[in-house]
């Protein structure tokens, strides 16, 4: 692929195009199924603890083999795991639409979400493989960043129509968008060169105590949506997963070849992108699940009207990757991340007066800047996460990113569940609902600014260690 003058060609495009439109199949697939939640439970006659479970099935599959699927990436080719991992996505999302139990549905959930655990490391490391770090690699994540930011809020607006067609066209429709890609990216995607990819055996030690630790802990943070689940059960989840963390880091602490290098630990830059990371996305899941209740329950819209509604969000996927690398070329990656965090601080803040009578127009300053916080933060998180990492640890970098997001996802969703469900108590009428609604939003905005705080502390280290709003490299050791 041609480098020359920081330009792409036509192949550097079409890599590009295949593995943002992998990172965002994924993100469209959570975001169209969520839409088709009523429609699912109408036609399959799911109880509610069962249609939790498809959502959460999901989650656990996603959050519990992401460290694992970062480190596979690294050790067992990023294209091999990119190809595989893509065509098992494909095939459970189509298994999915044919279900006509419940339990069929876990299960297909659950792969599927084993299967993005898997493919979007790798795919993110790809990125950073392919494209040589400065403007070129800057461009080419802020386009990735904003097409997987983009499948987040046009897959509101896509589920809404497909469900309107039936339920199961949500699972289909990705079988087809996945054949094409899985087609180009056979032909396209090349395995970007990794000459200090370590030797040496797999650690299966490390990855069973981490697998099971994060499932565990990602099993606990959706027990806390429902409280009435019990508060031992939950509270042992949590404990069991602490523990085998601990077997986790004395294992690695002993491994020849670890299955994560704890020292990738001592990286700031790496710490606080993925805490920005964990708090940007419990703001944002956290008030998409806020405001979609607001406008379905208390306002009685349409889940194509309430799409409709967010699609604004979506201009993210324009201005990603057009404004952000300019952005992040002239004043630095933190400092446009720092702006995105207080940008979404400030929107989920405009919401929090929601009224029985709100008008559109009224919501309309949040969702245009909530679009204006992804722009700036997501492609700024992608790029911090790999700052100052070895190239052959890319691939464990992007698990520990996407392990943060996905447990930001949880997290976020079970603390406004949590606090709306404590609110609203046994009540019933519209006004308590949008009482307890109104609280519940006070936790996005208390994440965006924890995000920002713990942000700006990154800012005054490079202020001091380096140009002002240049990146300063980071010395990373290469021991434990």
């Amino acid at each position: 692929m041609s480098t020359t003058n920081n330009r792409m060609d036509a192949r550097a495009w079409g890599v590009l195009f295949v593995l943002a439109g992998a990172i965002f199949l994924e993100g469209i697939d959570v975001a169209m199924l969520n839409v088709a939640l009523p429609a699912i439970r109408a036609d399959l006659g799911l109880s509610t603890g069962m249609l939790s479970g498809v959502v959460s099935a999901y989650v656990l599959g996603y959050g519990g083999f992401m460290l694992l699927g970062g480190r596979a990436a690294d050790l067992l080719g990023r294209r091999r795991m990119f190809l595989f991992w893509l065509t098992v996505f494909l095939v459970f999302s189509g298994l999915g639409g044919f279900a006509t139990e419940g339990w069929m549905l876990l299960v297909a959930r659950f792969v599927t979400g084993v299967a993005a655990a898997f493919m979007a490391p790798a795919g993110l490391s790809l990125v950073t493989g392919n494209f040589p770090e400065g403007p070129q690699r800057t461009k080419a994540l802020g386009v990735y960043a904003g097409t997987a930011a983009g499948g987040f809020s046009l897959g509101l607006v896509v589920g809404g129509l497909l469900t309107s067609l039936g339920w199961r066209w949500v699972f289909f429709a990705p079988v087809l968008l996945a054949a094409v890609i899985l087609f180009a990216a056979v032909a396209l995607i090349k395995e970007a060169p990794a000459p200090e990819r370590p030797s040496g055996g797999f650690d299966l030690a490390g990855a069973f105590s981490i697998t099971g630790s994060m499932l565990l802990l990602v099993y606990g943070v959706v027990r806390l949506e429902h409280p009435g689940n019990g508060l031992a059960g939950t509270l042992g989840a949590f404990g069991a997963g602490l523990a085998l963390l601990v077997v986790f880091v004395l294992v690695e602490r002993r491994a020849a070849n670890p299955l994560v290098r704890l020292g990738i630990l001592r990286s700031g830059p790496l710490v606080r992108a993925n805490l920005g990371a964990l708090l940007f996305l419990a703001s944002f899941a956290g008030f998409q699940f806020v405001a979609t209740l607001y406008l379905q329950e208390v306002r009685g819209w349409s889940s194509l009207q309430t799409g409709l509604a967010m699609l604004v969000i979506g201009m993210d996927t324009v201005l990603a990757p057009t404004l952000t690398p300019r952005l992040v070329n002239r004043f630095g990656n933190v400092r446009v991340l720092f702006g995105g965090l207080v940008v979404a601080a400030l929107g989920y803040a405009l919401f929090l007066p929601i009224g029985m009578d709100w008008t559109y127009a009224a919501m309309l300053p949040t969702m245009l800047l909530l679009g204006l916080a992804f722009s700036l933060a997501y492609g700024p998180l992608t790029m911090a996460a790999t700052d100052g990492i070895e190239e052959h640890e890319h691939g464990l970098a992007g698990g520990l990113l996407y392990t943060s997001f996905q447990f930001g996802t949880a997290l976020g969703l079970s603390a406004v569940t949590a606090v709306s469900v404590a609110a609203l108590g046994g009540a019933t009428t519209p006004e308590a609902r949008l009482d307890a609604l109104q609280l519940a939003l006070v936790v996005p905005v208390a994440a965006a600014v924890a995000g920002a705080v713990i942000t700006a502390f990154g800012l005054r280290r490079r202020a001091g260690g380096a140009e002002a709003g240049q990146a300063a490299p980071v010395s990373v050791s290469t021991t434990t």
